[in-house]
């Protein structure tokens, strides 16, 4: 087995990224965006490590600015951030490979941002409970005047999460999201795409996938509904959903 290399990738704002490169010597890379608040120790990242190397396949992983391992604090970044960080790492670190994207939430939003940038060199995206715009979808617009003005002014607004924490939604976080939003255009993809998205997601409802399959044009496109599940998909029947989709594209 290919023991994955650990090393930091360094921004032009001075940003410590923390990543592991796994290379098998292929013709292709999997790039690996997790989501909010997550990291690279999750089941799917683990998973895919395990995937990419049964596979003889390359993968990258990394962590975006004030998560996980990287530099920062949290409050300090917004979505704008983190499409830098992995344009950024992605440039750096795969120079001629085709690529797959697997974007897990808000990783899938930011995977839609980058089609524009690595176009040419992509091979498939695959979106695993993807969360496009959910800055704007899921939070903003859900919030009343009061929460809305607070943020506004500056204030962090503890938003609850199904995971018995919470997020802190800061004016940056909100008003940075609405530069990037995906959901109102045409995103022109010559590329297989494959979706996979659980009935019981409490965080992003399913039915938010078909409103990013109108917005990807690709002849190729497929949305799995999990029965049972959740917003992670990391159970092993999950995984398996995962698995079948990455081969589908490679």
């Amino acid at each position: 087995m290919n023991n994955p290399k650990q090393n930091f990738f360094l921004t032009k704002n001075n940003q410590k990224i923390h990543y592991k490169f796994i290379n098998n010597k292929s013709p292709t890379t999997i790039i690996f965006l997790h989501g909010l608040m997550s990291n690279i120790k999750s089941k799917k990242a683990k998973y895919l490590k395990k995937f990419v190397n049964i596979n003889k396949i390359n993968l990258l992983l990394f962590e975006y600015s004030g998560h996980g391992r990287s530099s920062g604090r949290f409050i300090d970044f917004s979505i704008k951030n983190w499409i830098e960080d992995s344009r950024s790492i992605i440039k750096k670190m795969i120079k001629k490979n085709k690529i797959i994207l697997i974007g897990s939430s808000m990783g899938a939003w930011i995977a839609v941002v980058l089609i524009k940038y690595f176009y040419k060199r992509i091979k498939g995206f695959i979106g695993i409970a993807p969360a496009p715009d959910f800055t704007e979808e899921l939070i903003w617009k859900k919030l009343n005047t009061i929460e809305k003005t607070k943020i506004k002014r500056g204030k962090i607004y503890k938003l609850k999460s199904s995971y018995n924490n919470f997020y802190p939604i800061t004016k940056k976080f909100i008003f940075d999201g609405k530069k990037f939003l995906v959901l109102n255009k045409e995103i022109k993809c010559d590329f297989p795409i494959e979706l996979l998205h659980g009935i019981k997601d409490t965080s992003v409802p399913w039915f938010h996938s078909i409103r990013l399959i109108k917005a990807l044009i690709s002849k190729k496109l497929n949305l799995t509904i999990i029965n049972d599940g959740d917003h992670s998909l990391s159970k092993a029947q999950d995984l398996k959903k995962l698995d079948l989709a990455i081969k589908s594209i490679i």
